[in-house]
């Protein structure tokens, strides 16, 4: 067997760091030795660990410590990076390096480059040379021949996150569990502050919402946010702006009353209908420039000046023309409307919150909103470690946190209500 020695730093023990990098180094087949393990003795100490991996050849060796990486475990001597040049668009080299969400940095000439827009599941691209070389993440759908990307783990070392301070109680957005039991209220008040500090630092709040926001009668609390500066950019899917644009217009989500809670006659054609007169119009933005479109989430975003994208799905009615259909193009918008976000927050929905965490850095602070507690439970096992989350009525906590952020708002206010 041949061996490489790693070491990782951090709150190894309580965190269950140290546990799973050994589960991992036998699921892949190899073995370990510790060579050297330093405990922290107080809760604000870091612990360290050295240890020799060992695999059966080259090849099986890489793929181990890169898996490694994702704990923030990084080689002791990383050396310089392996660079290759690719032969077909669309096609990483077969040792190419797979990125995790930490921030990674990459030793090229002898010189550490960080690594720009820190995404899992991706690879690394190299630009330039010398002290202008570059180095960033890149989708293998967006590859192209003749970049050249890193392969395999040496001149690679990725950045764990900040250790918790675990001496100081109180809500910690990288140390709560999923739990129903929390106090929610508590726990809104902080997002809260979190949301008004990351506003205070000049960057921008992203929002991952479900068509829950409306079925649950929480629109008005989301264009209030949207109005109040709290939302900068919106990713979804058809079915929120379609169901949100058909209470607009017609008073129903579903076909469901929103203020009566019942089905209405008819009630089943609102979406689609809804849906062809945007399309009739051209897009959101023409349906609320010619006062078609005169309330609701969208119209706030689009009066507003917010960024949103609607990426769809097979399932989908219509579309809506603002709808992305292609994925892949989806999912491109989506990491260009990253820049400058400071904090993320979704809300009733699995799939596009599955998908958005895919691609956002860990170092982004995450909160997961769902009734259903596996919704966040799916996000951190899908490689999200910073996603936490609270289990509630997207309703309810939506009321709530509009009532904290924005000072004139009434609970159960809709768009257009009297003050």
């Amino acid at each position: 067997m041949i061996s490489e020695t790693v070491e990782v730093r951090g709150h190894l023990i309580d965190s269950g760091v140290l546990s799973r990098v050994l589960d991992d180094i036998l699921e892949y087949g190899g073995d370990y030795s510790i060579d050297r393990f330093e405990v922290g003795k107080s809760p604000v100490d870091e612990s360290f660990a050295q240890l020799t991996v060992k695999a059966e050849d080259g090849d099986e060796l890489a793929r181990l410590v890169m898996r490694l990486q994702t704990h923030g475990v990084n080689l002791a001597n990383p050396g310089e990076a392996v660079l290759r040049p690719v032969e077909q668009d669309g096609v990483f080299p077969d040792d190419f390096y797979s990125t995790t969400n930490l921030e990674t940095v990459v030793r090229l000439g002898g010189h550490w480059v960080p690594v720009e827009n820190p995404e899992m599941d991706c690879g690394i691209v190299v630009v330039g040379e010398g002290d202008a070389a570059r180095a960033r993440t890149i989708a293998v759908s967006d590859v192209r021949r003749g970049d050249t990307v890193v392969c395999g783990a040496s001149g690679v070392k990725v950045v764990p996150l900040p250790a918790i301070d675990r001496s100081v109680g109180g809500f910690e957005f990288m140390n709560s569990q999923v739990s129903s039991e929390k106090p929610q209220a508590l726990l809104v008040r902080q997002i809260a502050q979190q949301m008004r500090e990351v506003k205070a630092d000049g960057r921008k709040i992203l929002w991952v919402g479900g068509p829950a926001v409306v079925h649950t009668g929480a629109a008005p609390a989301m264009v209030a946010l949207i109005e109040a500066g709290y939302v900068d950019v919106l990713f979804a899917g058809n079915a929120l702006a379609t169901h949100d644009i058909e209470s607009a217009l017609f008073g129903t989500s579903l076909g469901v009353d929103l203020t009566q809670g019942r089905g209405v006659e008819h009630g089943h054609e609102h979406h689609i209908r809804a849906i062809n007169q945007i399309r009739k119009a051209g897009s959101i933005a023409a349906a609320v420039e010619s006062g078609l479109l005169t309330s609701g989430v969208m119209h706030g975003l689009v009066t507003q000046r917010k960024e949103f994208v609607l990426v769809g799905s097979v399932r989908d009615d219509g579309p809506l023309p603002d709808v992305y259909t292609d994925v892949i193009e989806g999912q491109r918008a989506m990491r260009a409307g990253l820049k400058d976000v400071g904090f993320a927050i979704m809300v009733a929905t699995m799939l596009h919150s599955v998908a958005t965490g895919n691609i956002l850095p860990a170092s982004i602070p995450l909160v997961c909103v769902d009734i259903n507690p596996a919704t966040v439970t799916k996000l951190a096992d899908r490689g999200s470690a910073q996603a936490r989350g609270i289990v509630t009525d997207i309703g309810l906590f939506l009321e709530q946190l509009a009532l904290e952020l924005v000072p004139d708002y009434r609970q159960g206010q809709r768009p257009g209500d009297d003050a």
